[in-house]
């Protein structure tokens, strides 16, 4: 190998480790800060190839969301008493600036510390409320202004709280069945003056149906009689009117009748005298005495 090869190899793997000092990359995972005599200079960089001063520094971060759990963490209610609670965080770096003046490359301190204002935010929310406000309220709304005030103090730190909930509440067990059965008897209570309110609702809606019942009877018993009046008389209009044609057919129908129902039964015994009207048709076609 000649000298000037020697040479051409020489400067090209100086080349070589020159850019290397120069060049840095950045996966899709991570987030990087340029510092120059520990001042930050640049925090803006897209995945990829950079390029930077040999007397820079670049310090890479995880910008994947972190997800912590802690369990056992005990608190008071406003009437003072314990509950053990049990919950999560899960949090990410928004500015890595921010980030690395507050926790340089530690990301358990960076949990840590908003692990305790999340705990903070818990224990003011369980403060201000009894423990029947507590189990009774839903999981949101008992962590709603608790994850907002925390989320404006993970900001100041460069971090982004992506979601910090209760997964847990219970009691120590030396007051767990004496505040179970305190919940047992209101809950009891409550279930007694419901079922007592919906009883006598019902009873309203019975009533309110036996009248109505009531009054649909007596309305439809009313138009029976008026249609059963109004037939009835138009019946007799019209036996009157067919009657009156030849009264003497009619009081000829009537007697054949009367002669049907109280004649010919065995047993029966009936005294009339012979020339009585009942046997005026027996003694003659037309009704008179016989010849």
């Amino acid at each position: 190998m000649t000298q000037q090869l020697q040479r051409i190899i020489g400067i090209v793997m100086a080349a070589a480790v020159a850019l290397s000092f120069c060049v840095f990359t950045v996966s899709e995972n991570e987030v990087a800060i340029r510092t120059q005599f520990r001042e930050i200079v640049a925090t803006d960089y897209a995945p990829g190839l950079h390029f930077k001063w040999p007397i820079d520094t670049v310090r890479k971060f995880e910008k994947r969301i972190v997800s912590q759990s802690f369990e056992g963490e005990t608190f008071l209610t406003s009437e003072n008493r314990g509950l053990i609670v049990d919950y999560f965080v899960k949090w990410r770096i928004k500015d890595p600036g921010r980030y690395a003046q507050s926790f340089g490359t530690d990301t358990s301190a960076a949990g840590q510390r908003l692990a305790d204002i999340v705990k903070d935010g818990i224990k003011n929310a369980v403060a201000q409320r009894t423990l029947q406000q507590i189990v009774s309220a839903e999981r949101t709304a008992f962590t709603g202004d608790m994850f907002d005030r925390a989320s404006k103090s993970a900001e100041s730190l460069g971090l982004e709280l992506v979601d910090a909930r209760v997964q847990k509440i219970g009691l120590p067990p030396d007051v767990e069945s004496r505040v179970y059965a305190s919940m047992q008897q209101s809950f009891g209570k409550l279930a007694r003056q419901l079922r007592g309110e919906g009883e006598k609702e019902a009873l309203r809606i019975r009533a309110e149906a036996d009248r109505k019942r009531t009054e649909i009877l007596a309305i439809a018993s009313r138009d029976s009689l008026k249609i059963r009046g109004e037939g009835d008389a138009k019946a007799a209009a019209i036996y009157s009117a067919a009657y009156g044609r030849n009264p003497e057919f009619y009081a000829f129908y009537r007697s054949l009748q009367a002669y049907k129902t109280s004649l010919g039964k065995e047993g029966d015994l009936m005294v009339v005298s012979p020339d009585s009207d009942f046997f005026r048709y027996l003694r003659g076609p037309g009704g008179g005495a016989p010849r």
